[in-house]
């Protein structure tokens, strides 16, 4: 099997970190202990590095991350030859190979190295170190044809100095080239060639890094309108009526400080998205008078307003040999690099080609990748009513740019836009539809009085209340025009679920609607239900919830062992509380056999192996419960926050179960982390009828 994967080039400039990202995040997926090698390199930190660090939680100690740096490597191999160079670095790997389950090691960059015949070289460290290799052709700038020929010389060239070749990467070509490249790559190599077209937005630096480069002083902004992407830059010279028109979106405006005219019609342009800009960048050290940036700031709030002292010409220079990169302090980057990878390489072969040693365990992060890889699987539609929410629109854009689902944002839509615009988020091909106007909202309200006739709704009145988003987005769920719907940002729970529980209703298999919480401690993901719905189910109930609770674990890759908690554990105890947890047990077994499951017991014997050996020692579940069921939302919502805030654990939830459709609600202080995970949730739950379907 392999244990490690060498990610190479031929030349510089192949943007091969897009790879290097996409095949840590395949092996992140397979296994808890991903190491990293780096050779050689030339300046500690590596920022490639302290990005994985960042994204996957590394643990790693960076001083083993790094082979030696080039300087010292010249020396030694110019002092003691290639072949003391190869071995210093082969002990320093592993190190590393000792530790770690899987090691992504990243080859040598091309880049004033001094290293005779690079190629060879790191040909022949990928073969000490037993790593398969995979090699990464840059075709920016060059003909469809020499970017094939170039690829099928680079593969040979590996293959010919003995490498396992997994599989080869063209990057950075002609979009419009692409397709063609791939097809007859594909017939003209024994390994897969995967194609991926060159991204402006990669090779586009962040506002901040121009002005780290240039020295910059910020005028005005925040950290968001800093991370901007600039796509294009505009000189500004000419009279403003001239200038507007030759504004491009994501364009950096450089003009002179003082010209006031072309700052405050590029901010307004901008407020008015037409087009939205990342920023503007003024020269000759002038910034305009304290009433005009005052005026800017309140057109554009956010936008990042820039100083430099030189004129326009030597800062035009220095902008356009200025490219962006992928860092930590980028992590909107990371998201389009994972999701062109994710759409342009057959990751599912890959992750077979790589064959890493598959963990018995899941992992919160391993269990976030497969939610994000499984709701990309099978994309489903889901409406997002809390559309002009910052952390909603953060969060859309990571999920549209790994392609996990497509989306509708509910709201007044020029309010969406300006507030996406001021973020600098591009929210591509995201559907925006404001409930107040939408031409659904007729038809939605005859519906919405059909559905509560028996609570005496009108048309009339039914007619404001389908304005409300949550009413709005539960309707379109309800008629087909959206799979699910996650909403409670800045909604609560009864505002978010209680459409759902007037229209959309339950399963015809449940009794009740009722949640579960995915807890990601540090070493395996458990399910805690009902920590969010019910007050105090009965015995019925609480089998129900059970039951429900054991399909989502397993929806979700996590083996259903249920416990049904108590403060007693087998015979041990007596009381009304105790019996009605034994008695749901019994109904759960009647219902289920095929279940395992467990109770009355008590917390410590469901989940710690040495007190369930003590209490219940010929139990299946005892010391193993993956599925824990509480006897009330006392217990189960004080459990939940205290396993998250003293252990630290990520709680993804609730997650709403029994619904005929789904319809999750968020934590109104959620993360845009926690919401991503919830959509991905949610696409999942949408998918499931369709399975069902298909194995009928």
């Amino acid at each position: 099997m392999t244990r490690s994967v060498y990610v190479t080039g031929i030349d510089r400039g192949d943007g091969r970190q897009v790879v290097e990202l996409g095949v840590m995040e395949l092996l992140t997926r397979q296994v808890d202990r991903v190491g990293v090698f780096r050779p050689l390199v030339h300046h500690q930190p590596d920022r490639l590095f302290e990005l994985l660090r960042a994204r996957y939680r590394l643990s790693q100690d960076p001083a083993t991350v790094y082979g030696m740096d080039y300087h010292e490597a010249s020396a030694l191999q110019a002092e003691q030859g290639t072949d003391e160079l190869v071995s210093t670095l082969v002990e320093r790997f592993l190190v590393v190979a000792r530790e770690y389950e899987v090691v992504l090691v990243l080859g040598t960059d091309f880049a004033d190295t001094q290293l005779p015949d690079e190629l060879s070289f790191n040909a022949r460290l990928a073969n000490e170190f037993g790593a398969s290799v995979i090699p990464v052709v840059g075709g920016r700038g060059q003909a469809a044809e020499s970017v094939r020929a170039e690829t099928r010389n680079a593969y040979r060239a590996y293959e010919s100095l003995g490498c396992d070749v997994l599989a080869m990467v063209t990057n950075r070509v002609a979009r419009d080239d692409r397709e063609e490249i791939a097809q007859k790559l594909g017939s003209r190599l024994p390994v897969p060639c995967y194609v991926v077209p060159d991204e402006p937005a990669l090779a586009a630096p962040t506002v901040s890094q121009i002005g780290q480069t240039l020295g910059a002083k910020v005028v005005l902004g925040d950290d968001s309108g800093l991370a901007r992407d600039a796509l294009d830059f505009v000189f500004g010279g000419a009279m403003l009526p001239n200038f507007l028109p030759a504004l491009t979106p994501g364009c950096l405006v450089v003009t002179p400080g003082d010209r006031a005219d072309l700052v405050v019609g590029s901010l307004a342009a901008h407020s008015a998205g037409t087009p939205p800009i990342a920023g503007v960048l003024l020269t000759l050290n002038e910034v305009p008078s304290d009433e005009i940036l005052t005026l800017a700031a309140r057109l554009a709030p956010g936008t990042p307003v820039l100083s430099v002292a030189g004129n326009s010409f030597p800062t035009a220079a220095e902008l356009f040999a200025l490219e962006g990169k992928l860092n930590a302090a980028t992590p909107r980057k990371a998201e389009t690099a994972l999701g062109l990878f994710e759409r342009y390489v057959d990751t599912g072969d890959l992750n077979k080609r790589v064959s890493a040693p598959s963990s018995d365990r899941l992992t919160p992060m391993m269990f976030e990748h497969k939610l994000l890889e499984q709701a990309r699987s099978d994309k489903r539609r889901v409406v997002l009513p809390e559309g002009t929410e910052e952390r909603v629109l953060h969060a859309a854009e990571v999920l549209l740019r790994r392609g996990v689902c497509d989306l509708t944002l509910l709201g007044p839509v020029e309010q969406i836009r300006k507030k996406a615009a001021d973020l600098g988020i591009d929210l591509g091909e995201c559907r925006l539809i404001d409930p107040a106007t939408s031409e659904l909202r007729d038809s939605f309200a005859e519906k919405y009085a059909q559905f509560r006739a028996h609570k005496g709704v009108t048309v009339e009145l039914a007619y404001d209340v389908v304005s409300d988003v949550n009413y709005f987005g539960t309707l379109m769920v309800q008629e087909g025009l959206a799979d699910g719907m996650v909403s409670g940002s800045v909604h609560s729970t009864a505002a978010t679920i209680r459409p759902a529980f007037e229209i959309i209703k339950t399963k015809p298999d449940a009794d009740i609607v009722s949640s579960v919480f995915f807890m990601c401690l540090a070493d395996k993901v458990l399910v805690y239900g009902d920590c969010a719905v019910n007050p105090d189910p009965n015995a019925e109930q609480l089998a129900d919830i059970a039951i429900q609770s054991a399909a989502t674990a397993e929806q979700f890759g996590v083996e259903p062992r249920i416990a049904m908690l108590s403060y007693s554990t087998g015979t041990s105890g007596s009381g009304a509380d105790v019996d009605k947890v034994r008695e749901a047990t019994e109904l759960v077994r009647e219902r289920r056999p095929d279940l395992k499951i467990e109770g009355p017991i008590q917390y410590d014997a469901a989940v710690e192996p040495t007190v369930a050996a003590t209490k219940l020692p010929d139990s299946e579940v005892a010391g193993q419960a993956t599925v824990l069921i509480f006897p009330d939302l006392n217990t189960g919502n004080n459990t939940y926050k205290a396993v998250q805030r003293s252990a630290g654990a990520i709680a993804v939830g609730p997650v709403l179960q029994g619904l005929r459709k789904p319809v999750n609600d968020l934590s109104r202080g959620a993360l845009v982390s926690d919401i991503v995970n919830t959509v991905a949730i949610t696409a999942i739950q949408a998918q499931l009828p369709n399975e069902k379907a298909s194995a009928q």
